[in-house]
């Protein structure tokens, strides 16, 4: 069954929220999308009729099994998009998403397959968020973001947020995207400054000093 754009981006929205919360409200879905909470609500009580979704009063969605396969195509589909403009197309990674929102609906799974396989079926997109494969399957284990550190830790960048491009830009321009490794050297009190150590390819390092709430949206592994 083939689902309407808009459908689409609610499912999308909906399991990124409850990924990251456990849950999607109809405030929270509203917000993301910049809708109206009473239309939200009527999308809802829609979705839910098409078996898509369960909506409890006062404790918000959640994707039926079905909701979850389109949701997850629909991310497929959307992150393919972003890594083949950037590796193929050489797009650069703050211009990728704006485009893939406008290309994922229009894109069939069958040219979405191609465009994988003749990347080497990636496993991420170039902001390291996962690539579901196309049987549904995706890797959403949790990583702790670069503001929970301790003093001392080091620890590899494997994911940032890609909805910000002015971000994205700047955290190039730092040199903090995934695959690069980066040491806590310090921290000033009271939500001040992080310093870290990033080491680059060539065997040296840069000092860089980035605030707490840059820090909460880079995801690191150690």
């Amino acid at each position: 069954m083939t689902y309407t754009a808009s459908v689409e981006d609610y499912l999308k929205t909906i399991y990124d929220l409850e990924r990251n919360t456990g849950t999607a409200t109809t405030t929270d879905i509203a917000h993301r999308l910049a809708i109206a909470p009473a239309s939200v609500t009527g999308m809802v009580r829609r979705l839910a009729g098409q078996g898509l979704l369960t909506h409890e009063p006062y404790h918000g969605v959640r994707l039926s099994d079905e909701g979850q396969r389109v949701a997850l195509l629909t991310l497929r589909r959307h992150r393919v998009i972003e890594t083949y403009l950037a590796r193929v197309l050489n797009y650069p990674w703050d211009e990728v998403h704006a485009e893939a929102d406008r290309l994922e609906h229009a894109a069939s799974d069958a040219l979405i397959d191609r465009m994988a396989q003749a990347m080497g079926e990636p496993r991420v997109d170039p902001h390291g968020a996962p690539i579901p494969t196309r049987e549904g399957h995706v890797d959403e284990r949790h990583y702790a973001a670069l503001s929970e550190l301790p003093l001392g830790a080091r620890a590899r960048i494997v994911r940032v947020s890609d909805e910000d491009p002015a971000r994205l830009r700047y955290l190039a321009e730092l040199g903090l995207v995934p695959g690069a490794c980066v040491t806590v050297v310090s921290r000033a009190p009271y939500e001040g400054p992080i310093e870290l150590r990033v080491d680059d390819a060539d065997g040296g390092a840069t000092r860089r000093a980035i605030g707490p709430a840059l820090a909460a949206g880079i995801h690191v592994e150690s």
